[in-house]
């Protein structure tokens, strides 16, 4: 039951089948974030090569306001999108390890915190739920990130495991609640109280 203090607006969504319309909205979120990672983060942790991610909260993000799918594709095809706009790209480790736990990071939060199941209660609790779950799925992908980086011979695990994590993590648990209420405002306003769920 949603709190009567939570002053998400409604939105209907209108459909949970795979369409055009939801898979191209999510495809457009991952390229845009993918470019937001190359372009839009000016603190460098690892000069060249790791940035302060000041948009990690987008896969996340994107899978609360859009469905769990639409969060792993956001953040599988942001991964692809930014290693090859950054000169990262690695195939096995950008195509399956990172991409894959990236794209997690989108899935998981909204299929653990399904605010469309509880009328979009976005109390305090709830907030707080969203960053906890943030957090530990973070972890879970900066430590496979990070063992991927490690047995390729590219950083140390432990070095990884710092740079990573304080360049995803972070944003992340901070991002994602403080922008979930003004992100579901958003939505009903362009998407006139309905939207597809995805």
């Amino acid at each position: 039951m949603a709190d009567e203090t939570s002053t998400a607006p409604k939105i209907n969504y209108v459909d949970t089948s795979i369409g055009f319309f939801p898979l191209v909205l999510a495809l457009i979120c991952g390229v845009a974030t993918g470019v937001l990672w190359a372009y839009a983060n000016p603190i460098q942790l690892v000069p060249g090569v790791i940035q302060w991610r000041i948009f990690a909260f987008l896969p996340p993000l994107i899978g609360l306001l859009l469905g769990p799918k639409s969060g792993f594709i956001t953040g599988y095809v942001g991964t692809i999108v930014w290693s090859l706009l950054a000169g990262t790209f690695i195939p096995a480790h950008s195509l399956l390890v990172d991409g894959i736990m990236v794209g997690l990071t989108g899935f998981v939060p909204p299929y653990i915190v399904n605010l469309r199941k509880n009328d979009f209660d976005t109390s305090m609790p709830v907030l707080i739920k969203v960053a906890v779950t943030s957090l530990v799925v973070g972890i879970v992908m900066v430590v496979a990130v990070s063992a991927s980086l490690a047995y390729l011979g590219i950083f140390p695990f432990d070095y990884a495991m710092l740079y990573i994590g304080l360049s995803d993590i972070v944003p992340m648990v901070v991002g994602t609640p403080l922008l979930l209420i003004p992100g579901l405002r958003i939505l009903a306003g362009i998407s006139r109280g309905s939207l597809h769920w995805f």
